[in-house]
């Protein structure tokens, strides 16, 4: 049936089933009069959850701008559906899926040697605005483009719906992001790490431990060996990380995850981390400050590049009743709200960074 109805409509479809025949999947649909598909990658996230992500590298046609000015006229797609939060000991994991799509999108950029493109995440996230994944994304420069629409604010997470799960609960968890090629973006591994740090305060803070009580914990932890006095040792931190359920299982932090958390917190690398580096580092990161025009940054600059970029002229929900927070009892299309997204096309300059 999709097949068929959306190639008479002139769309290509592409689709990429779940692991271990799970029954369902993805499918991507790219109209041929307006993108030609360069290339595309079937991601398989290795995790039990059983996702994939289907990442699209398509080129623009005319006539949005004129090949003449030489200008990138290239974009990424991916469409994932990340997996249910049933219980808070697969956040990390949920997290883990984002951060390895970002980790191959950064991989095919580099292998194919692409400047500057906007990069479109779209799909069913199983998260609200409340989350980890929404701000883990957001730190990496990512808008949603219908709040971006509507002049919403990160904070405005009851504004509106998407879903009504199988659990009857009502939440907005489907997104079109938007990355423009100007957008300042951290450093992958950076927003990963304070994401890991943010996920762990709340696990301390949703045992009613206040700062100095989370201190003291993990330093209880470190053992009577602790040759560091009063602060936290590197073992003391990993046993904080398994009681927490961050690791010591097969889903949780890798080995080598946790070191790079360790290394990040550990400021003065003196192997030890005292109450000023537990403050700075986990319990009140300052973190670096997002740039709405992409104009701050640390780094080199390469030089400056045109390419395409996006400005989101509409978005909707529908039905409709969505749109104020409300699911309407005779919608029975699906348990989803469907939707759409209208972008524009603009000439950006962009500057490319040694970091």
């Amino acid at each position: 049936m999709y097949e068929k109805r959306l190639g008479d409509a002139g769309y290509i479809n592409l689709q990429l089933a779940r692991t271990n025949n799970r029954g369902d999947g993805l499918l991507t649909a790219v109209h041929k009069d307006y993108f030609r598909v360069i290339n595309h990658r079937d991601l398989k996230l290795n995790d039990f959850g059983d996702r994939v992500a289907q990442l699209i590298h398509a080129e623009l046609l005319n006539p949005f701008l004129s090949r003449s000015n030489n200008v990138k006229q290239e974009i990424l797609i991916v469409n994932t559906h990340l997996l249910f939060p049933h219980d808070s000991s697969l956040c990390l994991v949920r997290l883990h899926q984002v951060y390895e799509i970002l980790q191959n999108v950064e991989t095919y950029q580099k292998e194919h040697k692409l400047g500057p493109v906007p990069i479109l995440l779209c799909g069913d996230w199983n998260g609200s605005k409340r989350g980890h994944v929404y701000k883990f994304l957001r730190s990496q420069g990512f808008v949603s483009s219908y709040d971006t629409a509507h002049q919403y604010a990160d904070a405005d997470a009851h504004k509106w719906i998407s879903h009504r799960n199988h659990r009857g609960n009502i939440c907005g968890v489907d997104f079109i992001w938007l990355l423009n090629p100007n957008r300042y973006r951290k450093l992958l591994k950076t927003s990963w790490n304070e994401a890991v740090f943010s996920m762990f305060k709340s696990l301390l803070r949703r045992a009613s431990l206040t700062e100095s009580d989370a201190f003291e914990l993990l330093k209880a932890d470190s053992g009577s060996d602790d040759s560091g006095g009063d602060c936290i040792t590197y073992s003391g931190f990993c046993e904080a990380l398994r009681q927490l359920n961050l690791a010591g299982h097969p889903y949780g932090l890798s080995e080598e995850e946790t070191k790079d958390l360790w290394i990040q917190a550990d400021v003065d690398g003196n192997g030890v981390l005292d109450y000023n580096e537990f403050q700075q580092r986990i319990w009140n990161p300052d973190g670096l400050d997002d740039s709405e025009d992409g104009s701050s940054h640390d780094g080199e600059v390469r030089d400056t590049v045109q390419s395409i970029g996006f400005s989101v002229k509409n978005a909707v929900l529908f039905p409709t009743e969505v749109e104020k927070g409300m699911w309407p009892e005779d919608y029975l299309l699906s348990d989803h709200a469907r939707l759409t997204v209208v972008f524009s096309p603009v000439r950006m300059p962009c500057s490319q960074l040694i970091v």
